[in-house]
């Protein structure tokens, strides 16, 4: 059992290994990123990465389910305040098989909670070459020995890192004011502002998450939460952030729905994102309302054909609390010359 006093600055730890098929990215991507490079192999082909791909969500829940089972569920680990920042090196693919590796950065006991210390850590996925896919910075909350009650005991591994949706999925209800079109990068507005559209966290969805990539208990099971300090079923971070990218998704085929027959703008990937905070815990039953706002738009020295545009995101609850948000960027096209 890891509590905070057993955690060294400097210290690096390897993880175990999982290997990604294409059924594994699909599964995500079908739920939380159905973009054809995610989804479907033949029109993959014409992206701009040229093959199927993994959802960059799905590689942060990927890096989150090495983590449990290498060290997380082993320790008096209370969750993270956030993220600091995600940068996506390389495109997961089918057939890779990835690893993990922790490093302590930074320790200091809490001032307000002395039960309890914070770690930050620089947390790599890799795959089977050994190269870095994604780099991860936070702080992740632990107790202190001899004051944090342990994880509860349960199979919590049991399930393999596939998603398996329940039954019957919430839907992602549209905004209900209209989506206007989809913009070209000279066209996008700083200060420009979307509703994306909301959905309701169920606790079929919470533990089928996960189950898949994020096996903490009060994520799992109903009497584990109560005992925790969330108090309730909460959803992992992890699931509440792949969520907002369902609805960007909803949100971006209204653009090009609204676009009308003419090509219309594509988008190209995302480098990464920086300050995603998770405020508040989504317990079972919140409905969480998705917006993005454009702070700042740059042409692309390196790829004069796009422009990269910034974005801040928020997801708010039912009572109109913000519990996520986080700042974006991703590449978008050019007007013709």
């Amino acid at each position: 059992m890891l509590y905070f006093e057993d955690f060294i600055v400097g210290e690096t730890v390897p993880t175990g290994s999982l290997a990604v098929s294409e059924r594994d990215i699909v599964a995500f991507a079908s739920r939380f990123d159905a973009q054809d490079f995610h989804i479907d192999p033949e029109k993959a082909k014409a992206s701009f990465v040229g093959t199927l791909i993994a959802s960059g969500w799905h590689s942060c829940s990927l890096l989150m389910r090495l983590m449990a089972q290498s060290f997380l569920l082993n320790s008096s680990g209370m969750g993270a305040p956030g993220i600091e920042e995600v940068k996506w090196l390389r495109p997961v693919q089918p057939g890779d098989v990835l690893h993990g590796r922790r490093t302590v950065t930074e320790i200091k006991p809490s001032r307000s909670r002395p039960a309890m210390g914070l770690v930050r850590f620089k947390l790599e996925l890799l795959n089977q070459r050994d190269e870095p896919v994604l780099e991860q910075a936070n702080w992740i909350m632990f107790g202190r020995r001899g004051v944090a009650p342990l994880q509860p005991a349960g199979d919590w591994l049991s399930h393999p890192p596939l998603y398996v949706p329940p039954a019957s999925p919430s839907p992602i209800e549209p905004p209900a004011e209209p989506t206007p079109a989809a913009r070209f990068f000279e066209d996008i507005a700083i200060g420009d502002r979307f509703e994306l559209g909301s959905t309701v966290f169920t606790a079929d969805e919470i533990i089928a998450f996960a189950r898949a990539f994020d096996p903490q208990p009060f994520h799992m099971d109903e009497a584990a939460a109560a005992a925790s300090s969330f108090g309730r079923l909460a959803a992992s971070g992890w699931h509440t952030a792949s969520v907002w990218m369902a609805t960007m998704v909803t949100h971006r085929r209204r653009q090009l729905a609204a676009f009308g027959p003419c090509p219309a703008p594509r988008l190209g990937p995302s480098p990464g994102f920086k300050n995603l905070r998770w405020t508040r815990p989504v317990f079972a039953g919140d409905r969480i309302s998705y917006h993005s706002e454009v702070t700042d738009k740059r042409a692309s020295a390196s790829r004069p054909q796009w422009g990269l545009f910034f974005h801040r995101n928020t997801g708010v609850n039912q009572n109109g609390e913000e519990v996520f948000s986080f700042d974006g960027c991703v590449f978008v096209e050019r007007k013709p010359v």
